[in-house]
């Protein structure tokens, strides 16, 4: 993978200024899609077990960024365990836009407006590279898992199930 110029979205920007290579994914967009991370699997010809989503959450009131495999769901008690909480829900999505500066379904663990308490579920870290979302719908970026976990401050833990 190619290391790319700074530029683009606050994700980019943030694995450029981190020196970390990675490699844009563009597809087009479907409007209509139901889901944002199996779309952009099929779209890229990517094995969906690699594509993560980003998803937040609440974990005693305090908004946590949950990055799990497209093709299950986010656990919200393995999460909160991972954080040292007892309960959590699912952010509301404008709280979570606000929050991160992405629009949900373009949503990255990267370059957020704010930073948030953030856990890669540990299932990453079983494959080379990675997809995660570039800050924007029908942009994906391919990066090692341990730099995503790096840059993005992140713990791993099992947090997703299937």
């Amino acid at each position: 993978m190619a290391k790319k110029k700074a530029g683009g979205t606050p994700a980019t920007v943030a694995l450029t200024r981190a020196g970390v290579a990675f490699e844009l994914r563009e597809y087009d967009h479907d409007p209509r899609a139901e889901s944002y991370g199996l779309e952009a699997a099929q779209a890229l010809g990517a094995d969906p077990a690699r594509v993560f989503k980003t998803l937040l959450a609440e974990v005693d009131g305090v908004l946590t960024v949950a990055v799990v495999p497209v093709t299950g769901q986010l656990d919200l008690k393995a999460l909160a365990r991972a954080v040292g909480g007892r309960k959590a829900a699912m952010a509301d999505p404008t709280d979570a836009e606000r929050a991160t500066g992405y629009v949900v379904g373009g949503i990255s663990p990267l370059g957020q407006r704010r930073r948030h308490p953030t856990v890669v579920d540990a299932g990453a870290l079983e494959f080379e590279t990675v997809l995660v979302s570039g800050g924007r719908r029908g942009l994906d970026l391919e990066l090692r898992p341990a730099d995503l976990v790096a840059v993005a401050e992140a713990t791993t833990a099992r947090i997703g199930r299937s």
